[in-house]
């Protein structure tokens, strides 16, 4: 295991090596928004309450699963360190657990189709915990600079983001390649399980772990385990500003991704164009990523996300615009507008977050990354799957009809239904309000965020004296005032 300095500047290896990890991070999570509930509804045939119903179980696991697997990241010993070996483990269960959840089971009952899709969604969620909460974690290894952090980042995000217009554009159009839709899904899984699980093997490779922080673990204790685990975390005050910064921005994307093929589709009516107004969104938002760094190195992160939060509330207001009749210009500036907006949530939620262990260990003398990513992941995936829950019961309550299996020249096919009037108004409202909705709670908790690049300063060299043994009067005054401000 390499060790180097937290403060350091990092390679320009290093940061490509761990950006790479999130091709699995940021594609995964582009496919599964954009297309899964879709998949499920249109292909496997089951209600959208079921589909539903789908994400939400899910997350009720995960609810365990994702802070069990940071405390079992922070306690795990080896001489590759505590979070890489997850990396090498997970190369070839990604391809596998990404293949059968887009496997098209076709079981005469809806109830045996929805029962394989809940367990190998399950699968998919354990697999993606394993191996994303270690990964979430190391940043704060990597580097204690607070720009490094927003660097890296900001590598990180521009992987996502070339991920993301590949899981935007091409699955619908290897499925289109493919006469049977069926294998065309199956086709695409495997080839896009491969794009995120080899990758781990360079992320491996490019990256390392600070031998300070490898200490020697406590004897296991349960209740211990759930306070350190499940309450302490919420004491910290920096953590619940970042976290509903985290949350609500990506719940905002998470339910535009959900229903944006069905408004495209059955309202604007360019489900032809729908490859193309991804493909503008995520180019733009890899454009805007080093924008962002820019904004947040001369300003703050906290300033870029609110930035970030102007531009996107301004993009759905505009949104009321967009009809049938609208031109695929003023479409893909609308595309454009979002990609923008999106690469400041995406770069600076993520640089803010190595932060917080920081945080943490002024409180509890101990790094505990892992517990923190766990609870990052957990609670990104739980707060997407119940907005998820509440939007796929709306589209049913509203009357959402299935295709009907159809023989066309001689080739089953699925045949869209038209849909009610009731059923696009409904659809309507979710596109655009639910997205303002959210981000108003994030800017709310961004407006009150402690942690300003001064304070990180001063927080790390404290911690660097504390840690060094150094004990005067002055420490202690600073870290009463620093207590107080970061933790509340």
């Amino acid at each position: 295991m390499t060790n180097k300095p937290g403060g350091e500047k990092l390679s320009l290896f290093t940061k490509l090596g761990y950006g790479m990890g999130d091709l699995y991070g940021g594609g995964a999570m582009t496919i599964i928004g954009f297309y899964y509930l879709y998949f499920l509804t249109d292909v496997v045939r089951i209600s959208p309450s079921l589909a539903g119903l789908v994400f939400l179980v899910s997350k009720i696991y995960d609810a365990v699963t994702d802070p069990i697997m940071g405390m079992i990241s922070d306690r795990t010993r080896t001489r590759f360190g505590r979070r890489r070996p997850y990396f090498l483990a997970g190369v070839i269960l990604i391809v596998l657990s990404f293949f059968m959840m887009w496997y098209p089971v076709a079981f005469e009952s809806e109830a045996f189709r929805f029962l394989y899709v809940i367990l190998s969604y399950i699968f998919y969620s354990t697999i993606i915990t394993m191996v994303m909460v270690p990964y979430n974690a190391l940043p704060a290894e990597l580097t204690a600079d607070y720009n490094e952090r927003t660097s890296l980042a900001t590598f990180r995000m521009v992987f996502s983001g070339i991920a993301g217009i590949l899981c935007a554009v091409l699955p619908l159009e290897i499925v289109k390649a493919f006469g049977d839709q069926r294998t065309g899904y199956m086709a695409m899984a495997l080839g896009f399980g491969l794009l995120f699980g080899l990758p781990y093997i360079l992320t491996f490779l490019a990256t390392y772990e600070r031998d300070e922080f490898q200490l020697e673990v406590p004897p296991w204790n349960l209740r211990d385990t759930v306070r350190t685990t499940f309450v302490e975390p919420f004491q910290v005050r920096s953590f619940r500003g970042v976290l509903m910064m985290y949350i609500f921005a990506f719940i905002s994307m998470d339910s535009l991704m959900a229903v944006m093929i069905y408004f495209v589709t059955y309202y604007l009516k360019m489900q032809q164009h729908m490859t193309m107004v991804l493909g503008v969104l995520f180019v733009v938002q890899i454009a805007f990523l080093p924008v962002f760094d820019y904004i947040s190195r001369v300003t703050s992160k906290r300033a870029g996300y609110m930035m970030a939060v102007g531009i996107w509330m301004a993009a759905m207001c505009f949104s009321f615009t967009l009809g049938p009749d609208s031109s695929m210009v003023i479409v893909y500036l609308f595309a454009g507008c979002l990609g923008v907006a999106s690469a400041g949530f995406s770069v600076l939620v993520f640089a803010m977050f190595p932060d917080i262990p920081d945080v943490d260990e002024l409180r509890s003398g101990e790094r505990r990354e892992g517990v923190y990513s766990g609870l990052f992941t957990f609670m990104r995936k739980a707060s997407s799957a119940v907005a998820l829950f509440i939007i796929s019961n709306s589209l049913h309550l509203a009357g959402y009809r299935k295709p009907e299996v159809a023989v066309v020249d001689g080739v089953t096919r699925l045949v869209e239904q038209p849909q009610s009037d009731d059923f696009i108004l409904v659809l309507r409202l979710i596109f655009v309000l639910a997205p303002i909705v959210f981000l108003s709670i994030g800017l709310y908790q961004c407006i009150r965020y402690p942690l300003s690049p001064a304070l990180h300063r001063r927080l790390i060299a404290l911690l660097e004296k504390r840690r060094s043994g150094v004990h005067t009067p002055e420490l202690a005054e600073e870290e009463g005032y620093l207590k107080k401000i970061l933790i509340g």
